[in-house]
């Protein structure tokens, strides 16, 4: 009988032991859990860290460029600075050539890219965008003493000056033009100046601009898109408080009238409507 005791008091021990320690295992899978999730929350990791990582071209007039005293400007970098304001955190603007920016977003090395990226199907599946902040058409631009120019039909053929991975050189393709690829804007007004190329097609706010700004520059609008393309700030899938806060964010500019003060002083007028 007192064998039997015995051995019924070690068999309890064990049992509570082994209860013990999975609780213990319990528990120590919840708080991984728990450190996993506040991880995943790039909000939550922007606003611990106190700064937003935003992927910029640096060389996009007047969207995201240097001016004369090489400080970064533009109306992106102003959009960007005014958003991270209101999350309460710094900006911190990361410049890489426009092919190089999707993989710096995939590689976590920003938080979101703002860089007037237009919002198309493909993109959209696979990444997350905040709603549209700027409308524009897409333009064709020749050299102005080109005379043979003077619709996208002509295009084919021609070479036209793209960046590789923009819509406009999808566009440039669809019309037949083969495509010379470049860095950035400036790039394809040189190799234009130089009549190295046919055309370039870009966004007609970015062309207006440039002529406002070199008005002896030898370049032309000689057409004009029917579509009216939107751009967003772009983000990785799976942020969706992040992608929230920054639409929130853009909501309150429309609505208290710094979206329209921005756009003023870069466009002479509001350029989402």
């Amino acid at each position: 009988m007192k064998k039997l005791t015995t051995l019924l008091a070690l068999l309890l021990t064990v049992v509570f032991m082994l209860s013990a320690c999975g609780s213990k295992d319990d528990n120590a899978s919840k708080d991984e859990k728990n450190t996993s999730s506040s991880e995943s929350d790039l909000l939550a990791k922007v606003k611990k860290d106190g700064e937003l990582l935003i992927g910029t071209e640096g060389t996009y007039p007047p969207f995201t460029y240097h001016d004369e005293s090489g400080k970064l400007t533009g109306f992106d970098v102003e959009i960007a600075e005014e958003i991270a304001s209101r999350l309460g955190v710094e900006p911190k603007f990361m410049e890489t050539q426009w092919d190089a920016m999707f993989a710096g977003l995939d590689s976590k090395r920003f938080d979101m890219i703002a860089n007037q990226v237009g919002i198309k199907e493909e993109r959209l599946a696979k990444y997350d965008f905040s709603e549209p902040y700027i409308s524009s058409a897409a333009v064709l631009v020749t050299h102005a003493d080109n005379k043979e120019v003077k619709s996208f039909e002509d295009l084919k053929g021609l070479k036209s000056a793209q960046s590789l991975t923009s819509n406009y050189a999808e566009l440039a393709k669809s019309y037949g033009a083969e495509l010379v690829g470049i860095d950035g804007f400036n790039q394809a007004i040189e190799l234009l100046n130089s009549q190295r190329v046919d055309a370039t097609i870009n966004d007609k706010l970015s062309v207006l601009d440039f002529q406002k700004q070199k008005p002896n520059a030898k370049i032309q609008i000689v057409d004009e898109a029917d579509d009216v393309a939107q751009s967003g700030l772009m983000f990785r899938k799976g942020n969706e408080t992040l992608v929230e806060a920054v639409n929130k964010a853009l909501n309150e500019m429309i609505e208290d009238g710094t979206y329209d003060e921005i756009s003023e002083k870069w466009f002479g007028e509001n350029v989402l409507e």
